[in-house]
């Protein structure tokens, strides 16, 4: 697949098939990861790969960190939510979990750090959709919790950045569309264009 073409018709895929993914597209997916510009080569980024019941762990960190919120959690809602909590790594028959590692050296700027891992993941959702697979990037307050960073046993300054839930998309995805880039532009070819 062109690669402009792959950029302009990858879709989050929230809905897929419980069909295994292979592991050789897995980690073509992982390869092209490790291939995401970051500066002074410090490869900050790590994955995990969780399949069949190496999901679980994923389920029962989701539900305690949710329990964190409930003042109660033993009522029959809150089991309710709980156990719904616990099933969501299940939604696809693999989940990579990205984290960043940034490199302990002076010269190194923690936010690139997160960049390069952020573009990591970008080559991966492409990946994903050039092989036929659907990927969906999920976040949100769990993924920063200090107990996400505890189940992946990440260092101090280490951090979950997301969960790249990866499987056969169920159905057709949609077209899409952007703001065209001019509205998000400003042309600057003299010293003066930046005032005003």
């Amino acid at each position: 697949m062109d690669v402009l073409e792959a950029i302009k018709t990858r879709r989050s895929v929230g809905l897929v098939s419980d069909k295994p993914v292979p592991q050789e597209l897995l980690e073509q997916i992982l390869e092209a990861g490790t291939w995401a510009p970051c500066h002074h080569r410090t490869e900050p980024w790590r994955f995990f790969v969780l399949t069949g019941e190496g999901r679980k762990p994923l389920g029962e960190v989701l539900a305690k960190i949710a329990e964190k919120d409930m003042d109660d959690p033993s009522t029959e809602v809150n089991q309710k939510k709980l156990a719904k909590r616990m099933k969501k790594p299940f939604r696809a028959p693999a989940v990579i979990v990205v984290a960043a590692e940034p490199a302990d050296d002076p010269k190194v700027i923690a936010k690139e750090e997160y960049g390069a891992v952020y573009s990591s993941i970008q080559n991966m959702l492409l990946t994903a959709h050039a092989l036929g697979l659907g990927g969906f990037w999920r976040t949100g307050k769990p993924t920063y919790d200090p107990l996400m960073k505890e189940l992946f046993g990440l260092p101090k300054d280490g951090e979950v950045l997301g969960f790249l839930y990866i499987g056969y998309p169920e159905k057709d995805v949609p077209a899409s569309a952007r703001k065209h880039f001019n509205d998000v532009t400003k042309w600057v070819s003299t010293k003066e264009g930046l005032k005003g």
